[in-house]
Order: C-alpha cells, then sequence, then structure tokens
C-alpha cells in the first residue's frame, strides 16, 4: 500500500512534466511523416475499414447487432481496443528504452510509461471524436449516457497504466517479456468481443469472458454511444470487480517498480 500511495504522488507531482513529454513523444513519432499526426488517426482508421470488410461484411454479411449496424458496434469498441494495445506495447518497452536517457537525472521514472500512454490518449481522443461525428450524422445524437464515457476513457487509461507499470518493470528484468505481452495482446483481441458476439458460446464460457476487462470496457463504450445504457449502474458487479482488479494490478506494479527502481542499470 505504502508504493500505491508513493506512486500516486510520484504521478500527481508529474502530471505538467507527463502531458509535456507526452506531447513531444507524438512530434518525434510523426517528424518524419508527410502527414504528420494525421497518421495517429489514419492508421487505426484503414485498420478498422480492413475488419469491417472482413468480420462485418465477410463473415456477417453487415447484420446488425442488436439494431445497431455492425459497423457503428464495432466501431464503438475496437477505438478502445486501439488504444490500450498500443499503449500497453509501448509502455511496456518505455523504461528499457528510454532508461538511459535520464539515468543521470533526479527523474521520476514511474511518468516514462506514463507519458507515453498519455500520448496515446491524445489520439485516441482524436479518434474517438471522429467516430462521434459519424455517429451523429448516422442519426445516434448525443445523451446524457455520454457522461459515462469519461470514467471508461479514464478507466481504460487506468488499466494500460497499471498493466504497463508491471511489465515495463517486468521487461527490464526479462527482456522476453516484450514479446510475451505482444502475443498475450493478440490472443485477447480475438477472446474479447470487439468484433464478435459471444452470444453462441455456451453459457459458461459467457460468464467465464466477462473477467476479461476489455468485455467490460468495450461493452461500457457501446453502451454510452449507441444503446443508451448506464452501464456501469446496470452491471454493477462487473464494474466492482474492474475496479478491484485495477486496485490490484496498481499494487503489484507499483511494489514490483519500487522494488527493482534501484537495480534498473544492473539489468540493462
Amino acid at each position: 500500500m505504502n508504493s500505491l500511495v508513493k506512486l500516486l504522488k510520484e504521478q500527481y507531482q508529474s502530471i505538467y512534466l507527463i502531458q509535456r513529454l507526452a506531447l513531444f513523444q507524438l512530434k518525434i513519432d510523426n517528424r518524419n511523416n508527410y502527414l504528420g499526426l494525421v497518421w495517429e488517426v489514419m492508421n487505426p482508421a484503414i485498420q478498422m475499414a480492413m475488419y469491417w470488410f472482413v468480420f462485418g461484411l465477410g463473415l456477417r454479411g453487415n447484420q446488425d447487432v442488436d439494431g445497431v449496424p455492425f459497423v457503428f458496434w464495432m466501431l464503438a469498441g475496437i477505438s478502445m481496443w486501439f488504444f490500450m494495445n498500443q499503449g500497453i506495447l509501448d509502455g511496456t518497452k518505455s523504461i528499457h528504452q528510454k532508461f538511459n536517457m535520464v539515468a543521470k537525472m533526479n527523474f521520476p521514472l514511474s511518468t516514462l510509461p506514463s507519458y507515453v500512454i498519455t500520448g496515446k490518449l491524445y489520439g485516441h481522443l482524436a479518434l474517438l471524436g471522429i467516430v462521434m461525428v459519424a455517429f451523429w450524422i448516422s442519426g445516434y445524437h448525443p445523451t446524457i449516457y455520454y457522461i459515462q464515457l469519461i470514467y471508461f476513457i479514464g478507466l481504460s487509461y487506468s488499466f494500460a497504466f497499471a498493466i504497463t507499470l508491471l511489465t515495463s518493470t517486468l521487461a527490464v528484468v526479462v527482456r522476453d517479456v516484450q514479446m510475451i505481452i505482444q502475443s498475450l495482446l493478440r490472443i485477447m483481441f480475438f477472446l474479447s468481443p470487439i468484433l464478435w458476439l459471444p452470444d453462441r458460446l455456451p453459457e459458461t464460457m459467457q460468464k467465464f469472458m466477462k473477467f476479461n476487462p476489455f468485455y467490460y470496457l468495450s461493452n461500457g463504450y457501446r453502451a454510452a454511444l449507441l444503446y443508451n445504457d448506464w452501464y456501469i449502474i446496470d452491471h454493477w458487479k462487473m464494474t466492482l470487480y474492474n475496479l478491484g482488479l485495477l486496485t490490484f494490478i496498481l499494487m503489484l506494479g507499483a511494489s514490483a517498480h519500487y522494488k527493482f527502481r534501484d537495480r534498473f542499470s544492473d539489468f540493462i
């Protein structure tokens, strides 16, 4: 618990630093591209189009999902996935890649994964804004249920940070962690109801899938944007479970981070 309190304090004191580094990283990542920051939105948009073509047109025949066109149902869930997937992948490598740059400075190392994720958050918000405009044009107008997006975006960011705090620490100690995380995320993508519905699975497996936080987050985005449901309240058991899981991962990540922090230079 002391590690968690120390971590949260360090993050709070470094908010301004995290924001500036995130914006700087965005510019560095796109400095050699003619379209610049546009690629932060265009790249996932191209992948979305391909997923819709394969899973929407090819496998489902463009059938609606609970009265919602498949393309909208997919966009609401997959926009969250692109943010978390890229944030976790890049965040896992952050300490190992950037440690030598800050090794001789009094630098809060826990901000390395957080500023990487914050940079991805900016791209996510831009992409989500475009998706929302597309929904409005198609007749899915803003409602009071949009308030839930604040919670689900914050929870997505928190999960990404909690996971990367742990994995970025372990990746310094064991380099194979980066490849393991990449493989696990690929598996989780296809095991999560982002491109398909789990309603044809046995009831036991459907209940088991609800332990996956991506299940809760993707359906939460859809409830806020498309279905006009108070998902947080209607599924309060899942809400409590995911908040508890987040707290556990944060505590585990904080404990590991501060345990190995002073020895990072030895491992690298």
